[in-house]
């Protein structure tokens, strides 16, 4: 059984988790700068197996696609042209900035590193991959 691979998207930055072989347990991996990210996934494909891609779907209050949509679609028909036989998922990702944000003050960091956007992004992305389990 493989890894099950969460991205939360954003122009900049790109913030990824991954699950444990058995797909029990979400953990941050990485942000990386979003015009790495693909090259980033191919090297890590090749170092670990993942069997899913969960990317988070960025939804307005109202319903809506958020503006960032646009861009995720895109990345996802490059990823599957490099990665054709990837399945991939989608799972709303509302409130998961907030909620970061409130693990990082709940966790009692100086504000110096909670100002740090790529944990953000990190702590983001395993909250979606979180939530992707709980759903299953």
């Amino acid at each position: 059984m493989g890894r099950i691979l969460a991205i939360d998207y954003g122009g900049v930055r790109t913030g990824i988790a991954v699950t444990d072989p058995l797909q029990i347990v979400a953990s941050g991996l990485t942000t990386v700068a979003t015009t790495n990210l693909i090259d980033f996934l191919r090297d890590y494909m090749e170092s670990e197996q993942v069997d899913l891609v969960v990317i988070g779907l960025p939804r307005q209050m109202n319903n809506q696609p958020s503006e960032v949509e646009v861009d995720i679609l895109q990345f996802i028909e490059k990823l599957k042209v490099v990665f054709p036989d990837l399945p991939i998922s989608r799972i709303d990702e509302r409130f998961t900035s907030k909620i970061a944000s409130q693990t990082l003050l709940d966790s009692g960091l100086s504000k110096k590193k909670r100002q740090n956007k790529a944990l953000l992004d990190e702590i983001s992305a395993t909250i979606i991959l979180q939530s992707y389990l709980k759903s299953r």
